[in-house]
């Protein structure tokens, strides 16, 4: 990955075109895979908000013969939420107590269950080695964004994509845009040349303050971490990586490669009580990317100010907002059908398992991960950085009890929160611990 990969304007109108009836259809492959008439079994890993919704979200395709088997967590009232809520669905809520697996190792002894499509849903931190597990276990894999919070961890879910499409397995990611239809209708025609060449964009995620729990006096300090794990970098990444993964992700989708450098600013301003961790609260940059265009990247969480989550293309031939209209040359707005994305990302994925050509959307998300992950690191340095340089950084945010695979017995372990970035002196190659 020292540059671009360099996709044809017709290869990229097949891969596109793998929307809302058809992904599956037309992603390529040639695998034996289950009849239509095989049931999906599915295992979550991470039972929060975002994995209990993912496991509905499946539910809610109404495809038929889809199951949900088994559920893994590191906390036990997380794992009773999940429990609660998917029983409403009746006789597709398998689970059983025996698989019910709670702990850091957890999510070995759910892969190790009849399980066939699993849902990797926890912490960012953990998503290179759940997904390199679960490619290993032969698991087909729904796997939220971001997929690594530093850059050996993106080479990890990088080559464990590899090892998934030489299996035949199929990886679909949470970069939903990828699957709602507005987008693919829109960005389709934005290739096909309705505003010219894009020569700049903006992309925001502007937003007010997110959910944090107050520490306890029974929490150890690792219990706090992984309690409000999104304002620990080790984690979450900080929130362009968590968040802002998604506008990023439609820069690279709509120009068609990742950026070539990076340079920003950005800072802890508003959101400084330590109870929010260590992460920024804002931050700004400029990417370039390989042709020359130039996108303005923006996001915050500041309270009381302005939001804005949206994308805007600029080209020779005209502007659009990605996900709704063009203006210029050629005038378009979609006004089509847009089934729920969050729900048809789960029907691309299971219809391509079944058609036996699956899709492997790994090295896309990876490379939107990597692109966020550039631009924390060029605003947390203050330098400017190029991709090369960033694929290349060896550091590792976990603490060492989390490194290769280790866990803590259990969550009574001390952890002292590093210090929060500060441009000028935190360097790219770093440890934190």
């Amino acid at each position: 990955m020292n540059g671009p990969n360099p996709v044809s304007r017709r290869d990229f109108l097949r891969n596109s075109a793998a929307s809302a009836a058809s992904a599956a259809l037309l992603a390529s492959g040639n695998f034996a895979h289950a009849s239509v008439d095989d049931t999906i079994r599915v295992g979550v890993i991470g039972c929060g908000g975002r994995g209990t919704d993912a496991a509905r979200n499946v539910l809610d395709t109404k495809l038929p013969g889809i199951e949900i088997v088994a559920l893994a967590d590191v906390f036990p009232e997380r794992l009773e939420g999940a429990k609660n809520s998917l029983r409403s669905f009746g006789p597709q809520f398998k689970v059983k107590d025996d698989t019910c697996f709670l702990g850091f190792d957890a999510y070995k002894k759910l892969l190790a269950t009849n399980c066939n499509y699993v849902i990797l849903a926890t912490p960012p931190g953990f998503r290179p080695e759940h997904f390199r597990a679960a490619v290993e276990a032969g698991k087909n894999v729904f796997t939220e964004k971001p997929v690594a919070v530093d850059a050996p961890g993106v080479r990890s879910f990088i080559e464990s994509g590899e090892k998934a499409k030489a299996k035949g397995l199929s990886v679909v990611a949470g970069t939903q845009r990828r699957h709602q239809a507005q987008y693919l209708e829109t960005i389709k025609r934005i290739h096909d040349g309705a505003i010219g060449e894009v020569v700049s964009a903006q992309v925001y995620w502007n937003q007010g303050g997110l959910w944090m729990h107050p520490r306890r006096p029974e929490w150890s300090d690792l219990e706090w971490q992984m309690r409000n794990w999104y304002y620990l970098t080790w984690l979450c990444g900080d929130h362009i990586v968590e968040q802002h993964v998604h506008n990023l992700d439609v820069a690279n989708w709509v120009l068609n490669a990742h950026p070539a450098k990076a340079v920003g600013v950005g800072g802890r301003q508003v959101r400084t009580d330590p109870a929010y961790g260590h992460i920024w609260d804002h931050f700004g940059l400029e990417y370039e990317y390989p042709n020359g265009a130039r996108v303005l990247s923006m996001c915050k969480h500041w309270d009381n100010t302005a939001s804005r989550v949206s994308e805007h293309v600029i080209g020779t031939r005209g502007t659009s907002d990605p996900g709704r209209w063009i203006r210029g040359a050629v005038q378009y707005r979609f006004d089509g059908d847009a089934p729920n994305p969050y729900v048809q990302e789960h029907a691309d994925n299971i219809q391509a398992i079944r058609s036996g050509r699956p899709l492997n959307e790994a090295r896309q998300v990876a490379e939107s991960t990597l692109t966020a992950i550039l631009g924390r690191e060029a605003c947390y340095t203050g330098q400017e950085i190029t991709w090369d340089q960033m694929m290349a950084c060896n550091t590792v945010l976990a603490p060492p009890a989390f490194r290769n695979g280790a866990h803590p017995a259990s969550m009574n372990m001390s952890l002292p929160v590093p210090p929060v970035a500060m441009p000028g002196r935190t360097q790219l190659d770093r440890n934190d611990w």
